[in-house]
Parts: structure tokens; sequence; C-alpha cells
């Protein structure tokens, strides 16, 4: 299989689709791998490195997505690669369809395979290949947060772990799973008081356990949700319904009753966001104040940590890329249902059934 993997341009991402040692391990399979000239460059992988492993380097985009049977990305293609895509090509990457109709539209319209990493799901319900970067976006949201709290970024002037004599910050965060875990996991190393509202007792019996108490937990109600958020000083959206959209659990009156000067980050937005004030941002224009409370939406938080980002990420998506290659998509789909939940469009149908009920299109599941 000739495989392609073109330079990320959405802005400020840094992240590669594939490694130099990914290359080596396909071409060592037989497979051909085009690499666009630079597609590794924010990840400190360099075009030689590439070379070295046996890949071609190409030196425009639109090579690649002509000459290639599949696409390997990180983020989900833009207006302008939408008619770079071929029939019948394979498109393995991030995609977050539920939030995206002009997307999906596209990609019906092309008539790709697209195999979506945020919908591989285990048999126990675990995303495997989502993992990784809810816990770089987790522990980012707690870092982040703390700089925008700071006076010269807008904030109120709170260090979060205060000091001797002093109160500390308090960190709500909306949503025990992974994204949350690892955000409470910052907060608490940075000495905040912190708050996880979640759903599932056996997960808010898990955290309590899992941090000896060091983190207040609630149930996930509307009560508890506007009371917790009234207190907030950093308000972490950490919600995640897997492939679809995220439900809007704090609504604009719960945010124009925190105090100026009070944050926001929705890690959910790439999904819609839990914040109903929430809207996409980016790296380059990453805030915007809404009642005065800023708030930070960047839907590919990940991709400021370009280097750590992708080799986290291409740990757990290269056996499936592998698999793919070696076998042919739909044999590969056939052989493991982890990976079937990952198609989400095939061949102009939607696949995927959470993505057409969320954009009120038909579904049509791969058989």
């Amino acid at each position: 299989m000739i495989i392609g993997i073109p330079k990320e341009i959405k802005q400020a991402e840094n992240r590669v689709g594939l490694t130099e040692s990914n290359v080596r391990q396909l071409v060592e399979n037989g497979h051909q791998v085009l690499v666009e000239s630079g597609a590794g460059k924010g990840s400190l992988i360099l075009d030689t490195a590439y070379e070295g492993a046996g890949a071609k380097i190409v030196p425009k985009r639109e090579h690649i997505y002509s000459q290639s049977e599949m696409i390997v990305k990180v983020k989900e293609p833009l207006p302008e690669e939408y008619n770079l895509l071929q029939e019948d090509q394979i498109l393995y990457t991030f995609l977050h369809l539920a939030p995206e109709p002009e997307l999906t539209q596209a990609l019906l319209k092309q008539k790709v395979k697209a195999v979506a990493y945020e919908t591989i799901q285990e048999e126990n319900g675990s995303l495997p290949l989502l993992k990784p970067m809810s816990e770089v976006a987790g522990r980012l949201a707690s870092q982040i947060g703390a700089i925008y709290l700071q006076k010269d970024h807008g904030g109120k002037g709170i260090l979060l772990g205060g000091v001797p004599g002093v109160f500390q910050g308090h960190t709500v965060i909306i949503g025990g799973g992974v994204v949350g875990v690892n955000a409470a996991f910052i907060a608490i190393g940075l000495g905040s008081k912190v708050t996880i509202l979640d759903l599932n007792p056996s997960r808010l019996e898990y955290i309590n356990h899992h941090y000896h108490g060091r983190v207040q937990t609630l149930y996930s109600n509307k009560e508890n949700i506007e009371g917790a958020v009234r207190t907030a000083d950093l308000l972490i959206g950490a919600v995640l319904l897997a492939g679809s959209k995220a439900p809007k659990l704090v609504t604009k009156e719960m945010i124009a009753n925190m105090s100026e000067g009070s944050v926001v980050v929705d890690v959910s937005v790439d999904q819609g966001g839990c914040v109903e004030t929430s809207r996409p941002t980016s790296h380059e224009s990453p805030t915007f104040l809404y009642e005065g409370v800023i708030h930070y939406a960047v839907p590919n938080i990940p991709g400021i940590v370009a280097r750590t980002s992708t080799y986290a990420l291409t740990n757990v998506t290269f056996q499936y890329a592998l698999d793919i290659a070696n076998k042919g998509l739909e044999k590969a789909l056939r052989q493991s249902p982890t990976l079937a939940r990952g198609l989400n469009v095939y061949k102009g149908k939607i696949t995927y059934e959470p993505v057409a009920r969320d954009l009120n299109m038909d579904y049509e599941p791969f058989s």
C-alpha cells in the first residue's frame, strides 16, 4: 500500500501522523511511504530522518493526496484539503464529525473511507487512541488555566496553590474521565483546591480513593454544577461522549455568576464544548471574554507540545495503521471490532450512528 503523510495545516498544529520509526516498520512490511517535505519539522523530525527510514519526500501536498491509497494525519482535513481527497482513499485521523456538518458532507461527497481515531473503541468502552491526547490535554488545561489566572494575562491575580496563610485557588473539573483525572493531577500538584463532578458514582469513588480524599467529588447535576462553578477560579470542561456532541452542562447564567477574571478551559470544544459560552479559538488567538470570564477553547491543545504529543499518539495509532496497510481496510475492519467502531464514513455513507444522529443524517452500518 502507498501511505501518505501530509503536513498539518491547522493553525499551530505541529504534530505529524507518523514518526520515522513507524515509517521504517511500514517499509519493512513492503509498503511505500510518501512524506510531504517539512511534515515532521514541528515535532523535530527532519526530512532526512524520514528518508533514512525509507520514505520518499514529496514537495507538494497535492502529490501526497493524488498518489496515496491511505492518508495518515493528526487533525481533520480543512476546506482547502477537501478536494484533494480521492474516491476510495482511506483517511485515518482525528475527525470529530458530530459538530462538523460541512466536513462530513465533504467526506461523503469525495466517497472516502474515513476512520476516526476518537471512535476506535474497545469492548469495555475505553478509547485507546483518544487516551494519550486526553492525558496531554488534561495536564495542559490546568497549566494553561494557572497562567491565565495571572493578572498579566487578564486574570484575577490568583495563585492556584496559594501560600501559607492565604486561600488556595479553586479548580472545578466537569467530567471525571481521562482528561478530568489528568487535569486534577496537575491542579493538585500546583496546590489548588480541586472539585470533580461526574455522573458515574463508581468513577467518583475511584477518584476519591486514587487521590486519597484530596479531591472533592460531586455527583453531576444542575444544582451541584451551578454551585461549584460559582466558586471556581478555574473551570475545566472535560466531558466526553464518544463520537457525539458534548452536552452543554454549564450555562450562560452559570458563567455570568463567576467572578471577573476567572478562567474557563473547555477541553471538550472539539466535540462542540460542554460550556454554553464556548466557541473554538486557536493557538494564535486562544482566548475571549464573556461577562468578564476568560475562555480558552482551543480544539488542538496538544499541538503546543508537539514532540511529546506526536510520539504519545503514534504509540497507539500505528498498530492500526499497520494492520490496515497489511490487510486492506475491509479485512482489517472485519477482523477487529475495535477498529470497526472507528469507521465513520465509507464510500458516501455515514457508518457511525452517533454522528448520523447528531447531524440528523442517514446512518448505514458497514457490512
